[in-house]
């Protein structure tokens, strides 16, 4: 990302991994940002580190009666908006037998339903000044529906696809709509899944931010983009043999 891309910002799920590293990079970069996220604590950390930039908003993506109210907050306290990134996402430890409504439906509500809340009205404000920035943090899981979670990858699925239609809806607006589709990267979110060679967090939200303006599906690296192309093509009987 050039110095002074984006002047004001809101990144919803912004108290840490990827998400904290993006206002950090964006508060760096001279942006002011509206960091929204249930750990108020985790917010005050990042004000204090940017005092003029980084403005703690804590809301809950589940509340979504309140996002218009949380978001209108949010582009008052910024005086203007350019971008907005959405990074909430969960994805609980689920056992090879498990079968546990309550877990599905929260990743479906924060991942899926918590962007759509937050994105529509992000969609409305941008249609009406024609410009702007939408970034949907999706996932790789997304691409194929995988025996070992099978409802996160229903939800970034779900997610990809929203995402696809909002960027057409817009296009011709001059709103950019860019999908992030991360392979596994260091951050609280998959640290129980124990993986070797995990992108770090920062690099993660260097590459995000490079990407955010393409308006297009985008991987981390080239090699996810080459990798996942190919797996798109297996059949789908060989996921019934890959654990993850």
């Amino acid at each position: 990302m050039r110095q002074g891309a984006y002047k004001f910002a809101i990144v919803v799920g912004a108290s840490s991994g990827i998400g904290a590293e993006l206002v950090r990079q964006l508060a760096e970069s001279g942006c002011r940002v509206a960091a929204v996220a249930r750990r108020g604590d985790r917010l005050q950390v990042l004000a204090k580190e940017y005092p003029n930039r980084v403005i703690p908003i804590v809301a809950d993506v589940l509340k979504f009666d309140d996002t218009a109210e949380v978001f209108l907050r949010c582009t008052d306290a910024l005086g203007g908006l350019d971008l907005v990134i959405y990074n909430s996402g969960i994805m609980p430890d689920v056992a090879p037998t498990e079968f546990n409504f309550s877990k599905d439906h929260a990743m479906i509500e924060t991942n899926l339903s918590g962007a759509i809340a937050w994105l529509n009205v992000t969609a409305e404000r941008f249609l009406s000044s024609r410009r702007g920035t939408i970034v949907v943090i999706g996932s790789v899981a997304g691409d194929r529906g995988r025996r070992g979670q099978p409802v996160y990858n229903a939800s970034k699925a779900g997610l990809h696809a929203y995402a696809e239609a909002l960027r057409n809806r817009l296009s011709r607006s001059g709103v950019r709509v860019t999908t992030i589709k991360p392979g596994p990267v260091a951050t609280d979110l998959v640290a129980h899944l124990g993986f070797r060679g995990a992108m770090p967090a920062r690099q993660a939200a260097e590459i995000i931010l490079a990407k955010s303006g393409r308006g297009s599906e985008q991987y981390l690296k080239i090699s996810h983009r080459v990798i996942f192309a190919t797996i798109r093509l297996i059949p789908s009987w060989i996921f019934r043999w890959i654990p993850i």
